[in-house]
């Protein structure tokens, strides 16, 4: 049984192996460059005739060891030519090489045509001709791995030549890579609902020719005038004729209607160079070409395709040009073809940004040697991107959820939800970590709040500068298309931050004025958070095995909350049953939000003291021996313009401690707690206290991966 092989662009053998499927041709094979298959010979003729994507078919007729120029030229001479040169047909010869020792494509094929030459002559007395335009048989040979395959090309040249363009025309678009966008974004099924087809920057015409001849079950093939099998000695010419005669009774037969298909552009010779190529392409009568502008399309039906393939940097240069046109692109489509699909095709995918409309699936493929992407859209107001608020989740590019590695992010997160989310309804946590860069290159501490609605916060560690930003951006995008689905919340319920070494900043900064609190609950208890205007929510989840230790030594405890924050120590020491509570901070903002955390528990009156000071001058002038405990949580740095100095924690935790356990009554407690991860206790220094480290009881199981996010220590009177 012959065997073929099926060549298409990069990225469309899976429209290839399907259209030739449902050509007939069975037990097709897929491979990257295209497909194979053993069969009839009115099958190959078949593909060379109805394929749209294929640029070339070939008939195989053997494989030999060429690791030599000699031994290619002693396999070429192992095939009988006679059988496929007839005498007085013209010769040439394609080749081509990897991981070869024959790196000279002409050498290669100059070899070939020699044993091929030198075989005929020496059975007919007469050599062939060579042409290398239209030859009577053109032979294919590629040598890979020094395995030389030999076929005869029976298109005998590219199959997206369909025979109706104008010789001389450029177009930026081969009509084969045409046709394989209209058919990944499914025109044959449009068509076939009665659906309309517009380019609203059509150039000389390709994309709609092709869709009409998609529409009108007209034979690509059908213009052609040379195909490689005409001059071939094997050729079956009732069997062509056979093919022909049928695909023009399909053509007679169809009913698609004319007003269907529309193709515009600003240049008037574009458009009468695609009339031209219409009128040639038997479909003149089918589509309607008119010069316009983008901004003058309309929607010629409610429902359709809208393709168009727009310059890209290699047309237009100037890159703020180019943002320009595809943010008007976008507004044109959302303005006038809602309840459209539509298809960008694009080299700079990054453009794709400025349509504002979120790409439902991208697919690449390459435009000669340029790589391209389809970017596929639905027009519709819940795909349209959201205008991006500071501190929310960056707008969702639904066509990066299939990427691999956002595949594996998913995977991994779902596997943490399922565990962690048993040991939180166990252990009665509603708020916790559960994913915190578990993947390296996906580098994400993810929170969940609440137990009723449910909310996420993301925070990004910043990558280090050996990363290139493109990298970065790329796995942002492809972490973010899946979060929401993946955490079961709509996007609105997903908040995001990147976090960065903050150099010389206060790290409670705020970064927005949103005034959104949200109440959610921990150990029985009620607090406020805010996901938008601050780096952090108002409450550490890594702390809260500490508040519940705090709780326990509360019972009839003075309490004293340094660096209070948002107060949630101090909710904690009260619902222990303190007897009475104070809370230091240089903050009206964080006091005011204790404040409401006090009361939202119900904790209200004289007993509950708010201090608005710097803890630290706060502490030298403060009654000795006035507390039983005491929380010190400072903040790992801190330049606020309300306090003298600096803070640093690794470099004045001795002269904090010292000043804070004279506070301590006789029989006091300290629970002394740092974010600093690469802190060092001067124990030397301390040597008169007595201090223990409590750092990894207080390590709460969605923090196990992070066993540095803080350090934790009690500290006494020593004696």
């Amino acid at each position: 049984m012959p065997q073929f092989l099926a060549l298409a662009p990069l990225g469309a053998a899976d429209l290839l192996a399907a259209e030739l499927g449902a050509q007939g041709i069975a037990e097709l094979r897929e491979r990257p460059w295209g497909v194979t298959w053993s069969g009839e010979l009115a099958g190959a003729y078949r593909a060379c005739l109805w394929s749209r994507v294929a640029s070339r078919v070939l008939l195989r007729l053997h494989s030999a060891a060429a690791a030599s120029p000699e031994a290619l030229y002693a396999a070429a001479r192992e095939i009988d030519w006679s059988e496929h040169l007839a005498a007085g047909a013209t010769l040439a010869v394609d080749f081509d090489a990897a991981r070869s020792a024959i790196t000279h494509t002409r050498y290669g094929a100059l070899k070939v045509k020699d044993a091929i030459v030198d075989q005929l002559r020496e059975r007919r007395g007469t050599r062939p001709d060579v042409d290398t335009v239209r030859p009577a048989v053109r032979v294919n040979v590629r040598v890979v791995a020094d395995e030389a395959v030999f076929a005869i090309d029976l298109a005998g040249e590219s199959l997206h030549r369909r025979g109706w363009r104008a010789a001389g025309v450029a177009a930026p678009l081969k009509e084969n890579l045409a046709a394989a966008l209209l058919l990944r974004c499914g025109w044959p099924e449009i068509a076939a609902g009665g659906g309309a087809f517009v380019d609203p920057m059509c150039g000389s015409g390709t994309l709609p020719i092709e869709a009409a001849g998609i529409a009108a079950d007209i034979a690509p093939g059908m213009q052609r005038d040379y195909f490689g099998f005409l001059g071939w000695a094997g050729h079956d010419a009732a069997a062509w004729a056979a093919l022909r005669a049928e695909a023009e009774a399909r053509r007679a037969a169809s009913a698609y209607p004319a007003g269907r298909i529309f193709g515009s552009d600003q240049d008037p010779r574009a458009v009468e160079a695609a009339r031209a190529a219409a009128a040639r392409a038997g479909v003149g009568e089918r589509v309607r070409f008119e010069r316009a502008t983008l901004a003058a399309v309309r929607a010629p039906a409610p429902h359709g395709l809208l393709l168009v393939n727009p310059p890209y940097g290699e047309r237009l240069g100037d890159a703020q040009a180019l943002k320009t046109l595809y943010a008007e692109l976008g507004q044109v489509l959302k303005e006038r073809f809602n309840g459209w699909q539509a298809g960008v095709f694009t080299g700079n995918p990054a453009l794709g940004r400025e349509l504002g409309i979120e790409a439902r699936r991208r697919h690449r493929l390459f435009n000669g040697p340029i790589e391209a992407q389809l970017l596929r859209l639905e027009i519709a107001p819940e795909h349209y991107a959201r205008e991006h608020r500071p501190g929310r989740l960056p707008p969702v590019d639904a066509a990066r959820r299939d990427a691999p590695g956002a595949q594996m992010f998913a995977n991994r997160l779902r596997k943490n939800l399922d565990a962690l989310g048993k040991w939180a309804r166990r252990e009665q946590v509603s708020c916790y970590r559960v994913y915190d860069a578990d993947m390296p290159e996906y580098a994400f501490a993810i929170d969940l709040y609440g137990d009723g609605e449910r909310y996420a916060f993301v925070q990004e560690y910043a990558a280090p500068p050996t990363v290139p930003e493109e990298r970065v951006r790329a796995r942002r995008a492809e972490a973010v298309a899946v979060l929401p689905q993946t955490l079961g919340l709509d996007a609105e319920h997903v908040w995001f931050r990147t976090r960065r070494r903050r150099k010389g900043l206060d790290q409670y900064t705020k970064v927005g004025s949103e005034q959104a609190f949200h109440e959610i609950a921990e150990g029985g208890l009620r607090f406020l958070v805010n996901f938008d205007d601050y780096l952090d929510t108002g409450l550490f989840l890594d702390h809260r095995p500490t508040r519940a230790r705090l709780r326990a030594l509360a019972a009839g405890q003075r309490f004293l909350n340094l660096f209070g924050y948002t107060g949630s120590a101090t909710v904690y020491a009260a619902a222990g049953g303190a007897r009475a509570t104070t809370t230091v901070d240089l903050s009206r903002t964080y006091l005011d939000w204790t404040r409401r955390n006090l009361e939202l528990n119900g904790f209200r009156g004289r007993e509950h003291v708010l201090v608005q000071a710097d803890a630290r001058e706060w502490l030298r002038s403060a009654p000795a021996g006035g507390w039983d405990l005491v929380f010190l949580d400072p903040p790992t740095f801190s330049n606020s313009k309300r306090m003298s100095g600096t803070l640093d924690v690794q470099r004045d935790h001795v002269a904090l401690l010292e000043d804070t356990v004279r506070l301590l009554a006789p029989a006091g407690v300290l629970v002394f707690s740092t974010n600093y991860t690469r802190f060092e206790l001067d124990a030397a220094a301390l040597a008169g206290l007595a201090i223990e480290d409590i750092t990894r009881a207080t390590i709460p199981k969605d923090f196990e991966r992070s066993p540095r996010i803080h350090r934790c220590y009690l500290v006494r009177r020593a004696g």
